[in-house]
């Protein structure tokens, strides 16, 4: 198993290893076949340079290697959103606010990672840069075919899985950092929104982005939220015990394909061996969710010239999405405003009485590259067949964690499968500003799923 930042940042501050020595690793790993197409630049010199600066074993990133999702700005590049369509667009000027923050904690950025184009999906396939395949960072390869990393974060979640980097920036509209999370095996924190700045990043939904990252551990996504957040996170060390959790047995169990069942199914008795006290709840107000509509509309409005100049380059199945969002009449967005509202109040007064709450992260396993793969003109129905497949997969991937940004929550994924399994995740999530109580929570369920993991080896 990889290393964490924390442990490694350990051994830094007790001489056993360097930053250069640790970011040469990471870069190696980087090249490696593992991480093809998980780049659309790199920037091994600059980090290097970064991590050879004095000092850095005091700051929080201690010199260590981060990736950057392909829509954040970096200066001096540009920030292309892994699309081909803003390839003339001029470099950023300066550095957006996350990547500002990874800097000045002692990060060392190794290059941009790929993602969906525009972040429209959470399957994680690019028609323009090539689709990275999942990796599990407990065991390596997956087995069989080449599967989709998820998204939109694709190549931030391969780059942490694979050892490339110890944080992976990227964002999460409707999953995008805890899909991949729970397909390649790592642990993805989403924050509630507002506790970081999106400003510097190409937005796909303003009322719902969230920058955020992935990370190898629940306690390596704490340091990354706090540096990112400009927070203290509040710990606890009350026991698994304390935590008044539940399992919330609506439409988030349906589906579940046989290996999440087992994974998800196992976890929870695992929970209550070690003390946890979960209950089953159905709150009313999930059966009445107002539809996941914003990213259409609010991206459309950002979309709307650049489709006008360049929409041809656009991923078919991406222009599609975004240009639905056309037909949207403003009195529909403003009901939908309200109606959003509305169902947050009502969902935070019926789970006030909990800590957290548990779900699948999501209800499949990583499905084959191939089956969703993008259109490639040279048979039809070959292609109406991926499209098809694409649209059933990605709804499955997004179902359960997109409703955490509609409710302006906060979530983190974190891994609950054995070896010999595909990378399973359990999604630990609350309401706005709850994050410290997840962030706690997750802390001991991972302990507590990671000692039973142990036990059966």
């Amino acid at each position: 198993m990889l290393a964490d930042l924390t442990a490694t940042r350990e051994r830094l501050q007790s001489g056993a290893t360097t930053a250069p020595a640790e970011l040469e690793r990471c870069i190696a790993a980087a090249q490696a076949p593992a991480n093809h197409h998980s780049f659309v630049r790199t920037t091994f010199d600059q980090a290097r340079s970064a991590a050879a600066q004095p000092g850095q074993a005091r700051l929080a990133l201690a010199g260590l290697a981060v990736s950057v999702k392909d829509l954040f700005d970096i200066a001096g590049q540009t920030t292309s959103a892994g699309s081909t369509a803003l390839a003339d667009a001029p470099p950023a000027a300066r550095d957006c606010v996350a990547v500002a923050r990874l800097r000045a904690a002692g990060a060392s950025i190794i290059g941009r990672s790929n993602m969906t184009e525009f972040a429209c999906s959470g399957v994680g396939v690019n028609p323009h840069f090539g689709t990275p395949a999942a990796w599990d960072a407990r065991s390596g390869a997956l087995p069989g075919a080449p599967r989709v990393p998820g998204g939109s974060s694709s190549g931030a979640g391969v780059s942490v899985a694979t050892g490339a980097a110890f944080i992976g920036l990227g964002s999460d509209t409707g999953g995008s950092i805890r899909i991949p999370a729970a397909l390649n095996g790592i642990v993805g924190f989403k924050n509630t929104a507002r506790l970081v700045p999106t400003t510097g990043a190409i937005p796909l939904s303003h009322s719902l982005d969230t920058a955020c990252a992935l990370t190898r551990s629940v306690r390596d996504a704490i340091v990354a939220h706090e540096v990112l957040a400009a927070r203290h996170v509040t710990r606890s060390q009350a026991p698994l015990s304390e935590y008044r959790l539940a399992l919330v047995s609506t439409w988030f169990l349906d589906d579940m394909d046989a290996t999440v069942a087992r994974a998800f199914e196992r976890s929870i008795a695992t929970l209550r061996q070690a003390g946890a006290r979960i209950a089953h709840i159905a709150p009313p107000a999930m059966q009445a969710a107002p539809a996941y509509g914003f990213p259409a509309p609010e991206g459309y409005a950002w979309h709307r010239a650049l489709l006008q100049r360049t929409g041809a380059r656009y991923d078919p199945r991406v222009r599609a999405r975004i240009e639905k969002g056309a037909s949207m009449m403003a009195w529909e967005y403003i009901e939908l405003l309200q109606a959003r509202q509305h169902w947050i109040e009502r969902m935070h007064a019926e789970l006030r009485d909990y800590d957290a709450l548990l779900s699948p992260t999501v209800p499949i396993v990583a499905p084959a590259i191939a089956d969703v793969a993008p259109a490639d003109g040279l048979d039809a129905a070959q292609d109406a067949a991926r499209d098809a497949e694409f649209l059933r997969v990605n709804s499955l991937l997004l179902r359960n964690t997109s409703i955490i940004n509609l409710l302006d929550g906060c979530a983190l994924s974190l891994p609950c499968h054995q070896p010999g399994e595909l990378p399973v995740g359990l999604m630990v999530w609350h309401g706005a500003l709850k994050d410290d109580q997840v962030l706690n929570a997750a802390l001991q369920i991972e302990q507590a799923l990671q000692k039973e993991a142990r036990n059966n080896t």
